[in-house]
């Protein structure tokens, strides 16, 4: 998947937790549910109630601990920067749930059209062969850290 010149220098400076809670704000509510699960999954009992007043806390307890599935009347109330601050605790704790996103958004034919989607997968895939290489940790946060292939 490429990404277009244009649309990496327009979003230079978005940070990957921007680009998820945009994609989770265009998805359908099953998306939105997967997305949910996929970042959710790592994260402990601490880090769920300190995150956006404890509102995937709730989620996680309501859907029980050991088979997570994030229900439609689950994601009602949550927002994207919601998502943007999970997404930026999820980094901290298991960056490799926000990089499995990836593969969740191009296996999605609904959310691989997305633009934002594309980025992200193209700032994520980016990011995996940086730290595979053993290249700087600035690439870690930003869109700027996508070159064209």
């Amino acid at each position: 998947m490429e990404v277009s010149n244009g649309l990496t220098s327009q979003a230079a400076e978005i940070t990957i937790p921007e680009l998820v809670a945009e994609v989770y704000e265009g998805a359908p509510a099953t998306e939105r549910g997967h997305l949910l699960e996929q970042l959710l999954r790592p994260l402990g009992v601490l880090s769920l109630v300190a995150i956006a007043d404890g509102i995937f806390a709730k989620i996680r307890f309501r859907s029980g601990w050991q088979d997570l599935n994030v229900r439609l009347d689950d994601i009602q109330n949550v927002r994207a920067s919601h998502v943007a601050a999970l997404v930026d605790h999820a980094q901290q704790v298991s960056v490799e749930a926000v990089d499995g996103l990836a593969q969740m958004l191009t296996a999605s034919p609904v959310l691989s059209g997305s633009a934002a989607a594309v980025l992200l997968v193209a700032v994520l895939l980016e990011r995996a062969r940086t730290r595979q290489s053993g290249g700087d940790s600035q690439a870690v946060g930003t869109a700027a850290a996508v070159r064209p292939n």
